[in-house]
C-alpha cells in the first residue's frame, strides 16, 4: 500500500506461526491469487459504509479502514504480516451493519495504527464470504500474518469490542506481529520488546527447544499468576511439545486406536491435539467432553486438566470454547 509505511516486525519461528491455523482455519489461497490493484491506487482506499458516507486516514497519517475489494484483498492479506488486519463483513440489507462499522471505525482508530479496519460489503465481494465460511451479517473476522481469527457475529458494543482487540494484539505479539502504521514515512517502527521471560520463551520456540520455552512461560506464571499470555503460551507449546515426535504414521495408529477404544485416556488425549493442531477445533473439544461425560475418577479429572488448556490454545473468545465450556458443564453437573 503506497501510502502505508512498513514497520518492522519479529521473524516468526515456524512452530509459533503454525499455532495461528489453531484459531479459525480457512483456506483464503484462492482469494490471495486476485490481481493486485491497479498501479497508483493503494489499496487503503477509503472505505463505503452502508450509509454511502466514506472514511478516510487522517491528515498526514495513514488509512485505518479499507473498502475491500478484489483488487486490494491480497495486499490486505499481506500486511496482516505486520497488524492485525479486521475485516467487518456487513451487507446494505443488513441494519446492524451500520452500527458495528461505526463501532469498529472508531475502536480501531483508537489503536493509534497497531489495527487496520477492512470493510467488505459481501453483496459486492460473495467471495469473500464463502471463504470466510460467514453465517450472517454483519460478522467481523480479523486475518493475522495471513491465517483467519474468528471475532463475532452480530452487534458488540465498544467494551466487548476493545476486550476482544486487546486478546488479538496479545496473539499477534506472541507471534511476533508488533507493527503499528503510524510510524513517519520511509521509517520503520521497532517492535515493542518482550518481558525478558516471554522473550526466552520465543527464542526458545525459535529454536525448537518446547521445554525450555515452557520453562520460562512457568517462571513468568510463577512471578505473576495473571499472566494470561504466559499461560496461553505455556499451553500452546506444551501442545508442541507432545506433537513434535509423533509422525503420520504414529498419528494414524493412534487414530484408528481411539476409534477402536473411545475409553482409552492416553489415545483420546492424542487425538484431541491433533485435531486442534489441524484446525478442527469442535472435535478435538467436543473429543474431550464426550470421554468426561463416560468416565469418572482420575481419567476423568486428567481429561478436564487437559481440555482446559485446550481452551487457552485456542484462544478464551473464542465461539468454539465458549460452546465447549458450556458442554463441560452440563457433563460435569
Amino acid at each position: 500500500m503506497e501510502s502505508m509505511s512498513s514497520p518492522a516486525s519479529r521473524p516468526v519461528p515456524p512452530a509459533a506461526a503454525s499455532l495461528l491455523n489453531l484459531r479459525g482455519a480457512v483456506d483464503l489461497s484462492t482469494l490471495k491469487q486476485r490481481p493486485a490493484a491497479p498501479a497508483g491506487t493503494g489499496a487503503a482506499g477509503g472505505a463505503v459504509a452502508p450509509d454511502g458516507s466514506q472514511s478516510g486516514g487522517t491528515a498526514g497519517g495513514p488509512d485505518l479502514r479499507v473498502n475491500v475489494t478484489e483488487a486490494n484483498f491480497q495486499q490486505l492479506v499481506e500486511l496482516s504480516a505486520q497488524v492485525p488486519v479486521v475485516f467487518a463483513l456487513w451487507a446494505p440489507y443488513s441494519p446492524e451493519s451500520t452500527g458495528m462499522l461505526q463501532t469498529l471505525d472508531s475502536v480501531v482508530k483508537s489503536y493509534g495504527g497497531r489495527l487496520v479496519l477492512g470493510a467488505a460489503d459481501i453483496e459486492a465481494f460473495p467471495q469473500l464470504a464463502q471463504a470466510f465460511q460467514v453465517q450472517a451479517v454483519p460478522t467481523a473476522v480479523a486475518v493475522l500474518k495471513g491465517q483467519p481469527v474468528p471475532l463475532f457475529q452480530g452487534s458488540a458494543d465498544e467494551q466487548q469490542v476493545r476486550a476482544l482487540f486487546d486478546e488479538l494484539l496479545k496473539v499477534a505479539a506472541a507471534n511476533g506481529v508488533t507493527g503499528s502504521l503510524n510510524a513517519g514515512a520511509g521509517e520503520e517502527s521497532e517492535p515493542a520488546p518482550l518481558p525478558p521471560l516471554h522473550q526466552a520463551a520465543y527464542d526458545a520456540i525459535e529454536a525448537g527447544d518446547f521445554d525450555a520455552a515452557a520453562d520460562a512461560y512457568r517462571q513468568a506464571l510463577k512471578e505473576m499468576p495473571s499472566d494470561h499470555e504466559a499461560k496461553a503460551g505455556l499451553a500452546q507449546v506444551e501442545l508442541m511439545a507432545r506433537l513434535q515426535p509423533l509422525s503420520a504414521q504414529d498419528a494414524e495408529s493412534v487414530r484408528t486406536l481411539a476409534a477402536n477404544e473411545p475409553d482409552n485416556l492416553e489415545a483420546q488425549l492424542a487425538v484431541a491435539d491433533l485435531d486442534i493442531a489441524g484446525g478442527h477445533v469442535d472435535d478435538g473439544l467436543n473429543r474431550l467432553v464426550a470421554f468426561i461425560g463416560r468416565n469418572f475418577g482420575p481419567e476423568r479429572e486428567t481429561a478436564r486438566v487437559r481440555l482446559l488448556e485446550l481452551f487457552d490454545v485456542v484462544g478464551a473468545s473464542d465461539e468454539r470454547v465458549s460452546k465447549a465450556r458450556q458442554a463441560l458443564a452440563r457433563v460435569l453437573f
